[in-house]
């Protein structure tokens, strides 16, 4: 069968393909030109040929082929594999020697894009996973550790310099991340100390030790949870203001202009956060301890009977300045730590709505987990060194 184009010039015929039901085996003729031009129509015709009797041997003739290209050469190869995958056995008949060559290098290098991979063992998925995780994890602390460098120089050349100092912004970060934050601070502080008055008053009455509920309380308050837990409200509610704040700039080019009439972001925008918290974080988690210990003092005089006045006797001699301040000693740090994360992440924003949500609990997630690292590595240090 011979085609002619419009200038009459003769061509190979267009490419088709016959199943032959008849034919023991059956069969499958292959014609005219099975080239780049006809693959997407070829593909179409092949996909609605089904053998009748998919478990038998099945013959596909290339003799009536008229020209062949890679092209055709792969749709040849997968439609053999499509047949052999439903239990056929399929041979290639007819194969002009001209074209084998083609034929077989294609074989070699055929991959057929509808066969699924071969997922690897569960184990191995599980490894991967864990590998992957580890290395993110790795670069995230690399990242972190890099920012905290850039961050230390920058507060060592304003501190060498007090008058690059921007006052006006770290008294504006002052008012938010202290002075707003003390209704919250104080309730949750004030509602804590009910807590272990309570639960401790509850579990000591057994044993008729319900004075030591004072040591108790105090104790626990001045020396880890005051200060705790002012960091996870400063986490929660600061340090995710400061990512949402300098990631919304980011996304406004705020920053971008910031570099390009010569201001540093690091100076401008995290250098006043940071020693804003930094300054505020004691004073919070002092207000939070006093709270806990009210809260204590007032479920001890409903729970035990115990006056204001026996409570505060009793707390004399149970509480030694250390505890106080072992906790006020953890707060600038933990301050530092929320201030750098977040601002680590606010300016790591790449230009959406999106990405500013997702930081911003990152921000939270990541400050909150470094918190309680560092809150378990002051317990060993204090303790190994006699204030355990």
């Amino acid at each position: 069968m011979i085609a002619h184009d419009n200038a009459g010039n003769a061509g190979p015929a267009r490419a088709w393909a016959r199943p032959d039901a008849g034919a023991r085996p059956w069969r499958v003729h292959l014609g005219g030109a099975w080239t780049i031009a006809e693959a997407g129509r070829l593909d179409r015709e092949l996909a609605r040929i089904d053998p009748p009797r998919p478990a038998e041997p099945i013959e596909l003739d290339l003799a009536a082929l008229e020209a062949l290209d890679t092209s055709g050469a792969w749709l040849v190869h997968r439609f053999a594999d499509r047949l052999r995958r439903g239990g056929a056995a399929v041979e290639l008949v007819g194969v002009a020697e001209s074209r084998r060559p083609l034929l077989d290098q294609v074989r070699r290098a055929h991959v057929d894009c509808d066969m699924e991979p071969d997922r690897p063992p569960r184990w191995v998925e599980l490894t991967e996973g864990v590998g992957r995780w580890a290395v993110a994890i790795a670069a995230e602390a690399g990242a972190l550790i890099s920012f905290l460098g850039y961050i230390v120089v920058k507060l060592g050349v304003v501190l060498a310099d007090p008058r690059r100092i921007r006052w006006t912004s770290v008294v504006h970060h002052m008012q938010y991340t202290g002075l707003n934050a003390l209704p919250i601070v104080g309730l949750l502080g004030f509602l804590l100390g009910i807590v272990i008055a309570y639960q401790g008053a509850f579990q000591l009455r057994r044993f008729g030790a319900e004075m030591l509920v004072v040591n108790l309380v105090g104790v626990s308050v001045f020396r880890e949870l005051g200060v705790l837990i002012t960091a996870i409200i400063v986490a929660g509610r600061s340090g995710s203001a400061f990512t949402a704040q300098i990631g919304t700039m980011i996304v406004n080019q705020e920053v971008d202009a910031m570099r390009t009439i010569g201001l540093d972001p690091g100076e401008v925008l995290v250098v006043p956060r940071v020693l804003a918290l930094i300054l505020v974080m004691p004073l919070l988690a002092f207000f939070a301890s006093m709270a806990g210990l009210f809260g204590g003092a007032a479920m001890g005089q409903f729970v035990l009977d115990m006056s204001f006045g026996n409570f505060l006797a009793q707390l004399q001699s149970a509480v030694n300045p250390a505890h106080f301040w072992i906790g006020m000693a953890k707060a600038p740090v933990f301050a530092f730590t929320i201030a750098l994360v977040g601002c680590y992440q606010g300016f790591r924003v790449t230009g959406s709505a999106e990405s500013v949500g997702h930081l911003t609990t990152r921000s939270v997630v990541v400050s909150l987990f470094l918190v309680i690292l560092l809150d378990a590595a002051f317990s060993v240090v204090f303790a190994q060194v006699g204030f355990g």
